[in-house]
């Protein structure tokens, strides 16, 4: 048995932005296949080829994917009622930069895809991302940190972009 303890660095920003323009700017920015028709397409997939087009199908205009989303907000007003608090998590990622993190260092599959958790706060909408290079920083895999450095830069570009 192992127990590693694994630094992380949080990127946040804060925005005056209506959270619900955030949320939007973040969906149109990503792609968001039908999972299901995804995964059946991948596992369909016959060659490494074919399997590249259907993530490239996939994609936004980011190079990432929306895999899932969870109304965490939804599920706190259950005992507050109203309409706050506003909190989402967005699973975001793209398997092919997964692929290339996980030949270097397979415990890289823990954490992708990323999340992406946008919620309302007093001083406005928080946009915040666990930088995917501080969680493999650890491993020294400096192939793994190349991957990792950019899949961070698209990441926090993206969550610039949706809060301005």
């Amino acid at each position: 048995m192992t127990i590693a303890k694994i630094e992380v660095e949080r990127f946040s920003l804060t925005c005056s932005k209506p959270f619900d323009a955030v949320v939007a700017a973040l969906k149109s920015a990503v792609g968001q296949p039908d999972m299901v028709e995804f995964f059946k397409a991948t596992r369909a997939a016959n060659s490494f080829s074919d399997l590249e087009r259907v993530v490239q199908n996939g994609q936004g205009r980011t190079g990432l994917m929306l895999f899932a989303e969870f109304d965490l907000g939804a599920i706190l007003r259950r005992e507050t009622g109203g309409d706050t608090p506003k909190s989402m998590r967005f699973l975001v990622g793209n398997p092919l930069i997964m692929k290339e993190m996980v030949k270097h260092v397979p415990d890289a599959g823990s954490y992708a895809p990323v999340t992406v958790l946008l919620d309302q706060r007093a001083d406005g909408v928080h946009l915040s991302y666990d930088k995917m290079e501080s969680y493999l920083l650890s491993y020294g895999s400096l192939e793994a940190l190349a991957v990792a450095r950019d899949l961070d830069a698209k990441i926090t570009t993206l969550l610039r972009e949706c809060a301005s």
